[in-house]
């Protein structure tokens, strides 16, 4: 498959990068500058592209099967500035399928209690994690195929295992009440959705 991903140089992204060339697709990573990628590979090719600009990234990620958003932003408004400028550009260029690294901030951790609502949650991740709830409502209001895929509480880097539970829109804990992701299953998962859709149109979670 070809696979475009915006913010491949992330922590996130460069993972879900990693695990799709490992499976023999082809990626495009969309990013501002061009040749700052640490990752080399022959299935790999690196395009300009500006997340906030619709035309731009509808030019970079065209006659591709899917696109990846794994893009941040320190700002509530910037983030939802590029959420709608990655919905029209799939629109403007007929790509089927939108999945975006989405926020764990929104999963429910009791009935009609969000995470970021919880009284412990910290003060320092409210502010992406707030941003990321509202870039959820967008998406559930969109018309394409789109897939949000909440991490767990905790996302590192870490060990591949390819082992982990799925969830919807409750937090995944373990017995202890932890809720953690390696970075590198985080991609196990985003790649087995775009090579196997289950969630069209819906959020999803991880955990171990």
């Amino acid at each position: 498959m070809k696979i475009a991903i915006l913010g491949a140089g992330g922590m996130i992204g460069s993972r879900i990068a990693a695990e799709a060339l490992s499976r023999g697709h082809e990626v495009t990573a969309v990013v501002r500058t061009p040749g700052k990628l640490a990752e080399k590979h022959a299935g790999l090719k690196e395009v300009q592209g500006d997340a906030l600009n619709p035309a731009s990234i509808a030019h970079a990620v065209g006659s591709q099967d899917a696109v990846i958003s794994a893009i941040s932003a320190p700002e509530q408004q910037e983030l939802l500035r590029a959420t709608a400028a990655q919905i029209e550009a799939v629109k403007q260029a007929g790509v089927p399928r939108l999945l975006v690294v989405g926020g764990a901030g929104s999963l429910e951790v009791a009935p009609g209690l969000q995470l970021v609502d919880a009284p412990d949650f910290p003060d320092a991740y409210k502010p992406p994690a707030l941003a990321h709830r509202e870039v959820l409502k967008v998406y559930r209001k969109a018309d394409l195929d789109w897939t949000y895929l909440s991490p767990a509480a905790v996302i590192t880097p870490g060990e591949r295992t390819g082992k982990f539970r799925l969830g919807k829109d409750q937090l995944v804990a373990d017995a202890k009440g932890e809720s953690r992701i390696s970075a590198e299953d985080y991609a196990v998962a985003m790649i087995d959705e775009v090579e196997k859709p289950r969630h069209i149109r819906q959020r999803f979670t991880l955990a171990y």
